[in-house]
């Protein structure tokens, strides 16, 4: 069984073809088809469905797909360890983060890490920050970008606190507290008399906001529910409802009044990391942020996720 041949089952069991896998792997689809059919052979089970129409994977193919990723996953990342040792950073750095992060660019510093190491093939996925943590505890992410509350607390991963900051109001320009021109924060009573737009219920996103209500005994109504920041800005900027938002994040914003709340809901940006299978460009990606791969984790106090 050769490494070659696992890597076109995988091509093949991603997208749903022969030709387009062969298109992947820069192969005439001829050589992908022939390995395909050797390692059948030699396994002495078919590993895919094949009509006219579409290719699926056997209950055989369902069973090998996964042991041939994390073959190949290991292949890469021995290579990236022996590269490394050698002075050269090489194979891929998985990252993710929330929609609203402020404590860094990160295009830039996703620009100036391609520069220095162009041999790292580098991804980024947006979620929500508790399922970024599981990501990270699972090995799909090298590291993460979260935005969470003071109290929020992880295990199997090592974190750095980036940031700490506050939530502001935000709210239409013509809106009736924007009008008030307050020089005052804000009370949490005052603002439970209004519509909200928030991230979905369920979310850490959400529950920054929701814990300080519920703390205060206070009710509020959220009538518009979103899954990205940009959705939730527009319908605050067209009076439909306000929000509370990270001030480092909103200050970024244009087209909307900001306001100071007494007691609002206090928020850090943290960036977490495995805490047993860092990769080698996982740890040059640490050290561009002056973080060592080592460091302890935070205290394991309070909640934990």
């Amino acid at each position: 069984m050769e490494l070659q041949q696992l890597r076109y089952v995988v091509a093949v069991a991603e997208t749903g073809g022969f030709t387009r896998a062969a298109e992947r792997c820069h192969v005439v689809q001829s050589a992908l088809s022939h390995q395909i059919a050797k390692l059948e052979k030699e396994l002495g089970a078919r590993l895919f469905d094949r009509t006219s129409r579409r290719v699926a994977l056997t209950p055989a193919g369902e069973v090998f797909l996964p042991a041939a990723r994390q073959s190949l996953e290991a292949a890469e990342r021995a290579a990236a360890e022996v590269a490394a040792a050698t002075g050269e950073i090489r194979g891929t750095l998985a990252l993710g983060a929330i929609s609203t992060i402020a404590s860094v660019d990160l295009p830039r510093l996703l620009r100036d890490f391609h520069t220095r190491y162009p041999q790292v093939r580098i991804s980024l996925t947006s979620s929500r920050s508790e399922m970024l943590v599981e990501e990270v505890r699972r090995g799909t992410l090298d590291l993460a970008f979260l935005g969470v509350t003071p109290a929020f607390r992880t295990k199997g991963v090592r974190s750095r606190t980036l940031v700490r900051d506050h939530h502001v109001v935000m709210v239409a320009p013509d809106h009736p507290l924007a009008r008030e021109g307050t020089p005052e924060p804000l009370e949490l009573a005052r603002l439970a008399e209004e519509t909200f737009v928030d991230f979905a219920a369920g979310s850490h996103a959400r529950a920054q906001t929701e814990e300080i209500f519920a703390a205060a005994g206070l009710h509020r109504e959220v009538a518009f529910e979103v899954s990205h920041w940009e959705f939730l800005v527009g319908l605050v900027r067209n009076g439909m409802g306000i929000a509370l938002l990270p001030s480092a994040f909103v200050s970024q914003l244009s087209g909307v009044r900001v306001l100071p709340v007494r007691d609002g809901p206090q928020r850090q940006e943290r960036l977490v990391w495995s805490a047993t299978r860092l990769t080698p460009a996982g740890t040059a990606f640490l050290r561009e942020l002056g973080v060592t791969a080592e460091e302890e984790e935070g205290e394991r106090s309070g909640s934990q996720v």
